[in-house]
């Protein structure tokens, strides 16, 4: 439990669990069903791919639920993931990527850089190091939009498939961990009842 109050949870999610029940037999273990167990009350405000670990905000009660998830998406929230990445960077130690996203259609639900069909998408990245482990890269990323998969493909687009994702990465990226390497560790978002900018940390575990 990183943040507890009578109107919202901000839980530190593991790498390797649902965040939501998934529809196959079998996906019922998640997230929201183990803080439900203890606080029936919360509700899912956001979520995270299964392999990726870190920050996620629930709601207590339906309007606590509705006031977070409108900041969601009038992206008032800010987030702030960490990733390990193939290679040694080589390009800008800062920038954007602003490469459009879309479903490819012949292998969904995994996503592709479209620029035909694809939505708008921007990341802003800072390389925190790319010599420390040789052929790895920490990268600090900043999700502007938020599409499925959106910091995945874009650091495959950019040659730099996040370590451990075998969705867009290579054998060998994939053979360099045993989960994939992104973890959501900073978020700022505004109180659902008082107003106040709440920072939420949560340091990564690699």
């Amino acid at each position: 439990m990183l943040y507890l109050s009578d109107q919202l949870i901000v839980v530190d999610k593991p790498s390797g669990l649902l965040s939501v029940p998934g529809r196959q037999p079998g996906k019922e273990d998640c997230l929201s069903r183990r803080v439900q167990a203890e606080f029936p009350d919360a509700m899912i405000v956001h979520r995270l791919d299964m392999g990726t670990s870190g920050i996620v905000v629930m709601g207590r009660g339906a309007k606590a639920q509705r006031e977070l998830s409108r900041q969601f998406q009038e992206r008032r929230v800010r987030k702030n993931y960490q990733a390990l990445v193939d290679g040694r960077w080589g390009g800008a130690a800062t920038g954007e990527i602003g490469l459009p996203i879309g479903v490819d259609q012949e292998n969904a639900p995994k996503q592709k850089v479209d620029h035909d069909a694809g939505r708008p998408c921007l990341t802003r990245y800072c390389v925190l190091d790319s010599g420390a482990v040789p052929g790895i890269s920490r990268i600090a990323l900043a999700p502007i939009t938020g599409r499925l998969h959106q910091l995945r493909v874009h650091m495959e687009a950019m040659g730099h498939p996040i370590i451990g994702d075998d969705f867009y990465g290579t054998p060998a990226s994939c053979a360099k961990a045993e989960r994939l390497m992104l973890h959501a560790c900073q978020i700022e978002f505004e109180h659902p009842e008082t107003g106040t900018l709440l920072r939420i940390e949560c340091p990564p575990p690699f």
